[in-house]
């Protein structure tokens, strides 16, 4: 019987499941439905709580999930969180609605850098721990010596980790069984005013937002006059329910109870993760802790391939923001792109995610300028100014100083890698913070770096330099002044806007060239020689040239005197200079996407 008709606290128990990406997270979340008899086998799928085609594709969760389980007279919510670090604040919001978490671990991979950080967030909130090792079937899995490591870690005893086989089932009773023994009830007042968590919240197109919801006191009622203390709106609970895992609608959620709410609203950003929901009559006397405006950290131009998509592309950005409010958007022009979108992401995951859905769910063909970060700029009389677009940097007279966002990058790596990952990080302006060995053979790395540096291919380094063992976590810690300069490049001495670019200094000689040289390339030749230059305010740093069409002026010519071949090449390099004074460079649009996608 469910909770929410019993009404008793000491039968609930409240679990977020954390784990790194691809270490069997959503499977083990499939065992426990088919466990619990809560998704018939004709109906069962792999990634069952993964609605998106996305997640399925790259098996990861994007979306939390949350179910509600009947396991030995005990009703287990289990929260199936995001495991990337582009998505922590939803994480942060998962556990808060949580007593309890399962960490799972690849036994033949170990404790991973996402894992690491996730955990230190659950232990901050003094959540119960229950650990378990996910694929003892495989080979490679080395059940004894992650156990080990996960004690000398998190100070969990390796006797209590469990080993499971989320694939075939192995091991997964055992896991329920401590989840109900080791994990506490939810402690509130059931007599309190309300006070709900949303931890996330998504758009159904016939029925608004659905939120999912922790009641922490007090209860939620259908048909009760709701107030959202962050948002100030006031809205009437349509309907509240539990997920079973489809959605089943109750009376009521009482404290301590997970399920969720519509309200008729119409726009995710009403109600965001970390929302406190109290009764509008009654309210509570403060919101819930820990909410926070999500904030973009990558900024990156979209523009519609063919130009007459850009009504569409409006059109498809305001739909998807009723699903996703975490991203931002304004629109732009570019001399070379036409007209598109300046858009704000949550980091480079994120930004890969609303591209690609994008492009599959509104049928859009669009191209991504290359990602950038926001600087903070002090003007010459002491304005501050805050820019995300290499164009808006204003001439390098008119301000004083420019700081760059910084991160602290956690990497845990074989110790075989270790010299190459530091040769990176050095590479790429990082200050080594911390260095310690988690095991003899596994080391953590922690360097400060900026935030622009990591964007371009810093993770794709960092899985080809270790062979894809070595995992990375990053959190921001604030802003740090930096030389940094804007690298224009220009053709036929007119600048381009789609390739102006934010660089530190020392490193701008060699973007400018390697920027040259590619658009070289790519760049077809024209009627006259096209110089392609990379500047830094009126400086040229680098230069390439595109050769022009070559036409044979003298080959009707027949003998004679040489002053008749010098004439007729006198005639074509006059005609050529004056062709360059008054003619234009014409680039096919598919110039620049060609050259932007080699940046993706």
């Amino acid at each position: 019987m469910p909770a929410s008709q019993t009404h008793s606290l000491d039968i609930i128990r409240n679990i977020a499941i954390i784990a790194h990406i691809d270490h069997g997270k959503s499977t083990l979340a499939d065992r426990m439905l088919e466990l619990c008899g809560a998704v018939e086998e004709r109906e069962m799928r792999e990634q069952y709580l993964d609605s998106m085609d996305i997640e399925r594709e790259r098996g990861i969760t994007i979306k939390l999930q949350s179910v509600a389980l009947n396991y030995a007279d005990h009703q287990i919510n289990i929260i199936d969180t995001p495991g990337h670090v582009d998505f922590g604040y939803e994480v942060s919001r998962s556990l808060a609605a949580c007593e309890g978490v399962v960490l799972v671990v690849d036994a033949a991979q170990g404790i991973e850098a996402q894992t690491l950080a996730n955990m230190y967030l659950a232990l901050d909130n003094n959540l119960e721990v229950v650990a378990c090792l996910n694929k003892i079937d495989l080979p490679a899995a080395d059940p004894d010596r992650y156990a080990q490591e996960i004690e000398n870690i998190l100070a969990i005893p390796a006797e209590d980790v469990l080993r499971i086989s989320a694939k075939t089932g192995e091991g997964v009773p055992d896991l329920l069984d401590a989840i109900v023994e080791r994990i506490p009830p939810p402690a509130g007042d059931p007599e309190a005013s309300l006070q709900a968590l949303i931890f996330d919240s998504h758009f159904d197109t016939y029925r608004g937002v659905v939120s999912s919801v922790r009641v922490m006191n007090g209860s939620l009622r259908t048909g009760d006059k709701i107030k959202f203390m962050q948002a100030g709106a006031v809205h009437e609970a349509d309907e509240v329910g539990i997920r079973t895992p489809d959605n089943k609608p109750v009376d009521r959620l009482g404290t301590g109870e997970v399920g969720y709410l519509v309200a008729g609203i119409k726009d995710v950003r009403e109600a965001r993760s970390g929302e406190t929901i109290t009764e509008a009559s009654n309210p509570a006397d403060g919101a819930l802790e820990g909410y926070r405006e999500p904030q973009p950290m990558v900024f990156a131009g979209l523009y519609p391939v063919d130009g007459d998509d850009y009504e569409d592309f409006r059109d498809a950005l305001d739909k998807l923001q009723l699903d996703d409010g975490s991203f931002t958007f304004e629109p732009e022009t570019s001399t070379a792109l036409g007209f598109g979108f300046r858009c704000g992401f949550l980091g480079l995951l994120h930004m890969e995610i609303v591209r690609e859905r994008l492009e599959r769910e509104f049928d859009l063909n669009l191209i991504a300028t290359s990602p950038s970060v926001e600087y903070r700029i002090t003007m010459i009389g002491g304005e501050e100014r805050q820019i995300d677009n290499p164009s808006d940097l204003p001439a390098s007279g008119d301000w004083s100083s420019i700081e760059e966002p910084y991160l602290k990058a956690s990497m845990i790596t074989p110790s075989d890698y270790t010299g190459t990952l530091m040769e990176l990080c050095q590479s790429k302006r990082g200050q080594l913070q911390r260095m310690e060995y988690l095991s003899p053979e596994r080391m953590e790395l922690v360097y400060n770096m900026p935030l622009a540096e990591v964007v371009i291919d810093f993770f794709d380094q960092l899985k080809s330099r270790s062979q894809g063992y070595a995992s990375l976590d990053y959190e921001p810690i604030g802003y740090e002044p930096g030389d940094l300069v804007r690298v224009d490049i220009l053709f036929n001495s007119e600048q381009v806007d789609a390739f102006s670019t934010i660089v530190h200094r020392d490193s701008s000689y060699e973007y400018g060239r390697r920027t040259a040289e590619k658009l070289k390339e790519i760049i077809p030749r024209q009627q006259f020689e096209v110089p392609i230059q990379a500047a830094i305010g009126g400086r040229i740093i680098a230069r390439e040239t595109v050769k022009a069409f070559r036409k044979d002026v003298t080959a009707k010519l027949y003998g004679g005197d040489i002053t008749r071949k010098n004439k007729l090449l006198k005639k074509q390099k006059e005609g050529k200079r004056k062709m360059k004074n008054i003619g234009r460079v014409e680039i096919p649009p598919d110039t620049f996407i060609r050259a932007l996608r080699l940046d993706d």
